[in-house]
């Protein structure tokens, strides 16, 4: 088989993906089934940056490589470019975006340099595979750099209407460079779309015979591979040590009252105050609730150096304190905030013992949370899942109660059906959401990817190698 050489942002270990997210599981799965090589970021800043020496794992066929980023590097791609302008303009946050030309010719320069560097590690038959946002321009630098091997791309996160894309400075030069991919993925029929509509409304592309689309002297194919999780192996996490002890102690603490549990890390895409807020108007409209149901909101910081991040945090911080204040008596608290992470074999169990998921990002590209709620959930005692329609994970879970995230009263209503929501009910929508986590899992994702990218790949014909 070719090799699959992956490049994100950051590189997953290899071993003791039990404490990995599911990404990373999906990805270390199949480069070991067709060996491979995963490069990206160390994680680490140096002052040599992405001039350093390469940093190298090995386990059996599979290798990781890594680099270190400057510290300039860092802030204007990592924390600049990439989270300042281009994730807030992805999730229709316009608002918060930071159009500083300084940032985007520091993300252009790191695309330039993680071309630089992996391009001496490259063999003739790889499969390239570049994950997500950070790495809009990678394509268009290998090319350029001589690179003839099929490169595909998936997006992890939403691709916005073009009404919104457009407000991005140089919208047109991150397409364009895009288009250097032989196919792109997205999580959803709908972000497909949206792409789709870019490039026929905005830049005059056209549909091919073979489906592929041409635009601006370039063709490229996209689709939609809705991304799934290592279904089977977490749906026996509740059973394992960790997963246990976290089942056990959630039993004992709620005793007969019920949970609700929300896991996000901090990030105003995911909807949280709305979500804290929603919570509140269940009690005051619901007083029978009070005491009997609590909201458990595991959301550990992100990007704190990023100024919208420190006041979400501080926001969430401020309304639970004002919720519990309010509601609390001396055998419960209504909201527990617990700002650290869990592994996923903890979380499972955390899961399992929760009558209510909730998952409602005001817009997420597909939200792994809402199917490891579902594989975790015992078959004869169910909980139920309220998930955001703006999830793209709606698109596939039609079956739980759906929810419109900026609507409170629309949340909590759909918290009390979820709370009151019979068995014989329960366990029917569990039963079809189950079958579809188990059906589309991450290793089916990654081969409908791989396998399209093959069929279509057509060697570019000579290109004019271009020095970095």
């Amino acid at each position: 088989m070719n090799r699959i050489v992956i490049v994100s942002n950051r590189v997953g270990p290899l071993t003791d993906t039990g404490r990995a997210g599911g990404l990373a599981v999906a990805l270390v799965d199949v480069l070991r089934e067709r060996g491979g090589l995963w490069f990206g970021w160390s994680g680490e800043v140096s002052e040599q940056g992405t001039y350093g020496a390469l940093k190298f794992t090995e386990e059996g066929t599979v290798s990781t490589a890594t680099i270190d980023v400057a510290q300039v590097d860092y802030d204007e791609f990592y924390a600049g470019f990439a989270n300042r302008a281009l994730w807030p303009t992805l999730h229709y946050r316009l608002d918060l975006t930071d159009f500083d030309r300084r940032l985007e010719e520091g993300y252009r320069r790191v695309n330039e340099r993680f071309a630089a560097r992996l391009v001496p590690l490259l063999r003739p038959d790889d499969i390239i595979w570049v994950q997500d946002y950070h790495f809009f321009l990678l394509g268009e630098m290998l090319r350029a750099a001589g690179v003839k091997n099929p490169i595909g791309f998936f997006l992890h996160i939403p691709f916005p209407v073009p009404e919104v894309l457009t407000a991005l400075p140089n919208h047109k030069k991150i397409v364009h460079a895009m288009l250097s991919y032989d196919l792109i993925g997205f999580q959803t029929t709908n972000h497909l779309a949206a792409f789709e509509r870019y490039l026929f409304e905005e830049v005059g592309g056209s549909r091919e015979d073979d489906g592929a689309i041409a635009a601006m002297d370039r063709r490229v194919h996209a689709a939609a591979f809705p991304i799934g999780i290592d279904a089977e192996a977490f749906s026996k996490f509740p059973e394992s040590k960790e997963g246990g002890e976290n089942l056990a102690l959630v039993r004992a603490e709620l005793d007969d009252r019920k949970q609700i549990v929300g896991v996000d890390r901090i990030d105003y895409s995911k909807g949280l105050p709305e979500r804290f807020t929603a919570f509140e108007r269940l009690l005051e409209l619901y007083p029978e609730h009070k005491g009997e149901v609590s909201l458990l909101q595991i959301a550990p910081p992100s990007r704190s150096e990023v100024r919208a991040y420190s006041q979400i945090q501080r926001l969430l911080e401020g309304l639970s304190g004002r919720i519990n204040g309010r509601f609390s008596d001396l055998d419960w608290t209504p909201i527990h905030f617990i700002t650290r992470s869990f592994p996923r074999r903890s979380l499972a169990g955390i899961y399992r013992g929760s009558a209510v998921g909730l998952v409602t990002p005001l817009r997420d590209g597909m939200n792994l949370v809402a199917k490891e709620y579902i594989a975790a959930q015992d078959p004869e005692n169910p909980g139920v899942l309220v998930l955001s329609r703006f999830a793209g994970a709606a698109e596939e879970m039609s079956e739980a109660v759906i929810v419109n995230p900026y609507s409170i009263d629309e949340m909590a209503e759909a918290l009390r059906t979820a709370i009151q929501m019979p068995l014989e009910e329960r366990k029917e929508r569990f039963e079809i959401l189950n079958d579809k986590v188990m059906t589309n899992t991450a290793t089916t994702w990654a081969h409908a990817f791989l396998d399209r990218l093959l069929e279509i790949h057509e060697p570019p014909e000579d290109i004019e190698r271009q020095a970095f």
